[in-house]
């Protein structure tokens, strides 16, 4: 064997065996990274869920619980009762539903064709009588139960976790439930994006090894400190990589995961509310402590609303996104005290929800960066139809940035990195123009095809 050959495989074995090694242990962290980040996903999923279950089902209770005290097995009383919890809703599926302990319907606000029915003999697809679990545990005490029922808006059959009480003067149970399938898509979500790094990683791997091979092949296949010098760069480099990759997919986590302390504090507000209007309608002054507590809930419930970062908006909801925009703009502009000139054209037809929520998001974190960074005097917001598409255009008049230097430094970016992230999940497309002195102007561009995907997936019939 010639000298040549002998040190090509000196060199090279080793080099492959550590990449291979290098490949499988980066494989095996981070596939045992995302089995830790779904279990903590999904604990933390079903505490905030059964915390929030029991506070809406308090609250149901102590809004009813004067007619329950008062006038005992009253018709008219029970009556009015089923219909303050038949009011209660929150959410497009979310409700409260009643039974008494021989598992009639006494109400469902949304199945109301179950009324009058009785349930007791109801059992799911793998055998198990539902209302009767659902009754036992609320004679029990209260508690939680996980059963599968009818989804509301899209009419299938999905787990779902329901909190129940007994009211047994009335001889009722009352209970209400949220639905599961969407940690599932969450977790499948979380799955698809940790294969797509794991996919990656292992490309830059394989890349890395054939580029190393390469070097020495061209070199002469001469070992020498300077080629050791670059394959540890090169290894540090896909080290950093990992690390970032890692640190991205649970700063995405962290967005996406649904918090539930400002529905917490809602119910807790609520229940003020409710106990307050007890009193009054007994005759008695509520104490100024409650007063007190109203006001720190509030001021509570503004700062954590301003914090979190919500998948879809109140405002996008009840008033569209030109009008969210709107207010967005107009208190940016009261707290940055800047000029914010808005243009906003009203989308034909009405963009999907998916699409509203990336740009109102979009736009979230444009304007803070502006405030934080860009120094500028005026700010200008568009959205316009282009093409059949939708095009959300932001610019100010500040002192610009490099975009360059921004993009290739792990540690600045971030928001910039989000921004694209959530605009390339709906097939939209981010642009910038930037420089140094000469102000930025960032287009958000979601195409017809797009919207026309989007609208149709949100139409399908139920």
């Amino acid at each position: 064997m010639r000298l040549r050959l002998k040190l090509f495989l000196l060199a090279a074995v080793p080099l492959l065996l550590s990449v291979a090694l290098i490949a499988a242990a980066v494989r095996h962290q981070e596939q045992a990274l995302a089995r830790r980040e779904q279990a903590l996903v999904q604990e933390a999923y079903m505490a905030a869920r059964q915390a929030e279950l029991k506070h809406y089902v308090d609250l149901a209770v102590s809004t009813i619980r004067p007619l329950y005290e008062r006038r005992h097995q009253d018709p008219q009383a029970q009556a009015e009762a089923l219909r303050l919890l038949g009011s209660l809703d929150y959410g497009s599926d979310g409700y409260f539903f009643v039974y008494d302990l021989q598992g009639r319907v006494l109400m469902h606000s949304r199945q109301p064709e179950l009324l009058g029915q009785n349930l007791w003999e109801l059992r799911d697809p793998q055998g198990q009588p539902t209302i009767q679990q659902l009754i036992g545990r609320a004679k029990a005490g209260g508690g939680f139960v996980t059963y599968p029922w009818r989804k509301p808006s899209s009419g299938q059959m999905v787990p779902k976790l329901g909190y129940v009480t007994a009211l047994p003067d009335w001889n009722w149970m009352i209970g209400t439930g949220l639905y599961l399938d969407d940690i599932q898509s969450t977790l499948g979500a979380l799955d698809r994006q940790v294969g797509a790094h794991i996919t990656t990683t292992l490309l830059w791997i394989a890349g890395i090894a054939m580029a190393g091979l390469g070097l020495l092949s061209a070199s002469g296949l001469w070992l020498n400190l300077s080629e050791h010098r670059v394959a540890d760069a090169k290894l540090g480099l896909l080290a950093r990589q990992v690390v970032r990759s890692q640190e991205s997919e649970r700063a995405h986590l962290a967005r996406e995961l649904h918090d539930g302390t400002s529905q917490t504090l809602v119910s807790a507000k609520l229940m003020i509310e409710s106990a307050v209007d007890s009193l009054e309608r007994a005759g008695s002054t509520p104490p100024p402590a409650l007063a007190k507590a109203l006001e720190r809930l509030n001021d509570a419930l503004g700062e954590v609303r301003h914090l979190s970062h919500r998948l879809r908006p109140a405002t996008l909801d009840t008033l569209g996104l030109p009008a969210a925009l709107a207010w967005l703009g107009h208190e940016f502009g009261e707290h940055g005290q800047l000029q914010v000139h808005l243009q906003l054209d009203e989308p034909e037809p009405p963009l999907p929800d998916e699409v509203a929520t990336v740009l109102f998001r979009v736009a979230q974190e444009a304007l803070a960066n502006i405030g934080k960074h860009a120094q500028a005097q005026r700010v200008s917001l568009t959205l316009s139809a282009e093409r059949g598409g939708v095009c959300l255009t932001i610019h100010d008049d500040g002192q610009g940035f490099d975009l360059q230097a921004v993009q290739q430094d792990p540690q600045r970016g971030i928001g910039l990195r989000n921004m694209r992230e959530r605009l390339e999940s709906i097939d939209g497309t981010l642009e910038l123009d930037a420089a140094p002195g000469a102000g930025t102007t960032l287009w958000a561009r979601v195409p017809a095809a797009a919207l026309a995907r989007l609208g149709a997936v949100g139409a399908e019939p139920a």
